[in-house]
């Protein structure tokens, strides 16, 4: 599990929220699942509109750019996570939106 860190759109302040996550590449990887619901989760929509967030990986805290793969690089990271969390075929599955893997790196 990572913290992410972002900035809500609507108030401003920081929301933190815990994820599963996978390395790739030197970068970590978070899904944008809810589950399989039909709308994107709150934290995702928030670092749509500020991408710049904060992370916390075991004992380290660090700032860090956030954008959603697209192409090939989504259906490899896609692989990779679902690998680790078998759910989330499920919840793609559940819903008619491309759930989103969003690569975060270090700035």
């Amino acid at each position: 599990m990572l913290l992410l860190t972002t900035k809500d759109r609507r108030s401003g302040k920081p929301r933190t929220t815990p994820l599963i996550y996978e390395d790739a590449d030197g970068a970590y990887v978070i899904v944008a699942s809810k589950g399989g619901a039909p709308e994107h989760p709150g934290w995702y929509q928030n670092l749509v509109r500020e991408p710049q967030v904060e992370l916390q990986v075991k004992d380290q805290v660090f700032p860090a750019r956030a954008r959603t793969a697209t192409g090939d690089e989504r259906a490899r990271l896609w692989k990779l996570a679902a690998q680790q969390w078998p759910d989330y075929d499920a919840y793609q599955k559940r819903t008619e939106r491309q759930i989103p893997v969003v690569v975060l790196e270090r700035v």
